[in-house]
């Protein structure tokens, strides 16, 4: 008869992602045969946050699944970056300019990373990220050092409150003040909803069948330890019902597990 897994062995419910957390537990112990590897080699588990809001709902309240700490965005800041350029093109009562458009629809829709360095300088790099947040209403949301975006910190909740400001009504909006108008927000969902196939993975999991993928990923690999930040935002639609999403992780051994596990989060979130 096979044996039960040790009880020993298991994941301690402390260190446990928001998706392992609905796992069976039996997928979250090593075989009783198994011994632990040595201290020295352990490394700490990869850990994520997910934050839900039923934008068809009733109480319009934001649900966090795991500890709603800060992570690294990865290329999910474009999307702030964006939003911050937008503000900027309103305040000035113009649309953006051609160039413009020639790096904000790479960035999102392929993640190009040299569009956004361009305009990360445009917006006045972290400063100017912090003075467009301060009016979109987030609140845990600290940019990069120099010019290094990727390395902007944020929460799941703040993401949700990113996300509000793209995808929900905008309310009040004056130059100089208020969120993005109308077109700006129109022009933002448009492009999410234009990702590449190959980076259409993430929360569009936790979609219906056949359902669009309209969101933007994140990854970085760290340099110090090896391990993976993988971060995926943006709107799913299920049973007739639409969700915004976000998922953060970190400490992942790979890409693939990164994306594995905010695939998982995002589903037993949803």
């Amino acid at each position: 008869m096979p044996t039960r897994p040790s009880r020993t062995a298991r994941i301690t419910a402390g260190a446990l992602t928001a998706a392992a957390a609905a796992l069976p537990a039996a997928a979250l112990a090593h075989p009783a045969s198994a011994a632990p590897p040595p201290a020295a080699s352990r490394k700490p588990p990869a850990h994520a946050t997910a934050a839900v809001l039923d934008l068809d709902g009733t109480g319009r309240t934001t649900v966090v699944r795991g500890a709603d700490r800060a992570y690294d965005t990865a290329s999910i800041v474009k999307v702030d970056i964006l939003a911050a350029l937008l503000l900027r093109a309103q305040d000035a009562g113009r649309p953006l300019s051609e160039a413009e458009r020639a790096l904000a629809e790479p960035m999102i829709r392929r993640s190009d990373n040299g569009a956004a360095n361009a305009l990360w300088r445009r917006i006045g790099r972290a400063s100017g990220l912090a003075a467009a947040n301060e009016r979109l209403g987030l609140t845990s949301t600290t940019g990069g050092p120099g010019g290094k975006w990727g390395l902007t910190r944020t929460t799941a909740s703040d993401q949700i409150r990113l996300l509000r400001a793209v995808f929900d009504s905008g309310g009040t909006v004056r130059r100089g003040s208020g969120g993005l108008d109308g077109d700006s927000r129109a022009y933002v969902r448009t492009l999410m909803g234009r990702v590449v196939s190959g980076q259409a993975w993430g929360v569009s999991a936790a979609g219906s069948p056949g359902s669009r993928a309209v969101l933007k990923n994140g990854w970085l690999q760290r340099s110090t330890t090896g391990r993976w930040d993988v971060n995926s935002v943006g709107e799913v639609s299920v049973r007739g019902h639409r969700y915004l999403v976000a998922v953060l992780s970190d400490g992942n051994a790979s890409m693939g597990d990164g994306v594995s596990l905010v695939e998982r989060t995002a589903r037993a979130a949803v």
